[in-house]
């Protein structure tokens, strides 16, 4: 299996090639503009060869592009609408920020004496960098891609496609499946094959982005140019702060799973419009969570590891009962937090049985496949929900 992650890597660039990155990045952006408008105007929306024929020259003569950057501006405007199409919108793209593209050998490479070296609308210039943290992506396993250079609180950085092929455990090896329920009570819930439990406190959120609602309102009150600066730190740092503990709580359950494990995860794909119709004093904290980062992270972080995953349509499992599968919405008590069967009388925390019910889902697919693959799986290697 192929994983692709991005590197940050911070560029330490001297006072004049600063002056150079900025007008490159001033120029890209005026040039993603240009090319959108055409685009717009001539109806070439995704249309990445016929408006590489109108705007390559105007690129390379008014705005003195590279022949590689013109063509990668085409290459974004194309994918900006492409993505706009899917998402059923029309309008036209408008670049406020440069996108600059690089591409590896071609636009950047890495040298010898530990530089990088980036073309810009002047010449190529070598620039130190660091990358504390990264050594791995440079010790040969790793093969580079595509390259996006980014400016942001005055320093740069270069974004860094890079991709690598992971062992990942076969059907036939798997030998612990893991129910992982997301929530804001508990971020993540999780059941093994053995009944082993993990719970991750979520009650900090809601403290946490209360602190931060309570400052956001009274700085938009205020409305001077240093409450807006103020509001846009207080933004950044919140999602910093998602970001981390997203991270720490995906880390938490790759580690909690171990080797030749099957994680399944909650499909929550249209969760926003669900959560927009829960009360308005819990609206805020159910939006603005990012379930999707979540999700993404404990995916690519199961594949460095290893470890299979698999995303299931999450409806009903906190109303279905694992013990005798009677399934009814008056099961579950959501502002308590309980679940009583109505059928069996079994009872226990609702994310408990959220995680139990997507652990068997994943039992269940686990012999389904084995059925069809003629793979004999042992008897003990996962055993079926005890209560």
């Amino acid at each position: 299996m192929e994983l692709i992650i991005t590197a940050k890597v911070k560029l330490l660039p001297t006072p004049d090639q600063m002056v150079l990155l900025d007008t490159t990045l001033d120029t890209i952006r005026d040039g993603l503009n240009f090319a959108s408008k055409v685009a717009y105007a001539n109806n070439l929306l995704s249309a990445f060869k016929k408006l590489q024929k109108l705007v390559y020259a105007d690129l390379r003569t008014k705005y003195n592009l590279k022949s590689q950057m013109a063509c990668n501006i085409c290459s974004v405007v194309a994918g900006s609408y492409a993505s706009m199409k899917a998402n059923n919108e029309s309008t036209l793209a408008v670049y406020k920020k440069p996108k600059l593209q690089y591409s590896y050998n071609r636009d950047y490479s890495f040298t010898k004496d530990g530089l990088v070296s980036i073309g810009t609308v002047d010449n190529r210039i070598k620039i130190p960098f660091l990358k504390n943290g990264l050594e791995n992506y440079f010790n040969g396993t790793w093969k580079f891609g595509t390259g996006t250079l980014v400016k942001k609180k005055e320093k740069y950085f270069l974004h860094i496609s890079v991709k690598k092929q992971i062992e990942t455990c076969q059907d036939d090896q798997i030998t612990n499946v893991i129910g992982a329920d997301v929530g804001m009570n508990f971020l993540i819930t999780a059941a093994d094959s053995k009944d082993h439990m993990l719970f991750i406190n979520g009650k900090q959120v809601k403290t946490k982005k209360a602190q931060f609602q309570r400052t956001r309102k009274s700085l938009q009150q205020r409305q001077t140019p240093s409450s807006r600066r103020r509001l846009k730190q207080i933004g950044s740092r919140e999602n910093r702060w998602q970001h981390d503990l997203n991270h720490c709580a995906a880390k938490a359950l790759v580690n909690f799973a171990g080797k030749n494990s099957l994680i399944v995860l909650e499909d929550l794909t249209g969760i926003r419009s669900a959560t927009e119709r829960v009360r308005h004093k819990n609206r805020y904290y159910s939006v603005s969570w990012g379930f999707l980062d979540l999700r993404n992270k404990v995916e690519y972080k199961a594949k460095l590891a290893g470890i299979q995953t698999l995303a299931v349509d999450p409806r009903y499992t906190s109303q279905k009962c694992p013990k005798c599968g009677h399934t009814e919405r008056a099961n579950r008590n959501k502002k308590q937090h309980t679940f009583t069967c109505k059928s069996c009388g079994y009872s226990s925390n609702d994310d408990r049985i959220g995680a139990l019910n997507l652990r068997q889902m994943g039992i269940e697919y686990r012999y389904a496949v084995s059925s069809q693959t003629g793979i004999c799986l042992e008897q003990d290697a996962v055993s079926h929900p005890t209560m």
